[in-house]
C-alpha cells in the first residue's frame, strides 16, 4: 500500500471517528433549522450592507456603526441557537482533531520518530522558531 492509500485510509477512520460523525449531524440540524437559517441570511445581508457602505466615496460612519449594532445583535441570537451551539461544539473537537493528525504528520515529516512523536496543541509545528519546550 502506498502512502496516497494509506491516506485515503486515515481519511476512512476519520469519517467513521465520533467526531465526525457528531459535526455532520450538527450540520445537518442547523441546516434544517429554518429560524437559523434565515438568521444567517440576515446576517449575510448586514455583512454587506456594512461592506457596501464602507466602499462608498460619501460612506456614513453612523450608518456603519448602526450596521455592526444590527451584526453583533443578529450573531448574539445566532449564537443563542441550539443547533448552532452544538455545531461549534462538533466543530471545535473535529477541528483539534484535525490540528493533532496533521501537526503529528508534519512532526514526523521532519524527521520526528513516528513511533514517540507526540503532538501538543500550543506548539505551531514549526521547531526553527522555537524556544524550546515548557
Amino acid at each position: 500500500m502506498d502512502i496516497l492509500e494509506m491516506t485515503r485510509e486515515l481519511g476512512k477512520l476519520i469519517q467513521a471517528d465520533e467526531r465526525f460523525l457528531k459535526m455532520q449531524i450538527a450540520r445537518q440540524q442547523s441546516d434544517e433549522d429554518l429560524d437559523l437559517q434565515e438568521m444567517i441570511g440576515d446576517f449575510n445581508l448586514k455583512r454587506m450592507a456594512i461592506n457596501n457602505e464602507a466602499m462608498k466615496d460619501d460612506r456614513s460612519e453612523e450608518k456603519i456603526k448602526k450596521y455592526n449594532e444590527e451584526l453583533r445583535a443578529v450573531y448574539a441570537k445566532i449564537m443563542q441557537n441550539a443547533h448552532m451551539q452544538a455545531y461549534d461544539a462538533a466543530k471545535q473537537d473535529l477541528d483539534a482533531l484535525m490540528q493533532h493528525v496533521t501537526g503529528l504528520l508534519t512532526m514526523i515529516a521532519e524527521g520526528a520518530d513516528p513511533e514517540t512523536a507526540e503532538f501538543d496543541a500550543s506548539c505551531g509545528g514549526d521547531c526553527a522558531s522555537c524556544a524550546g519546550c515548557h
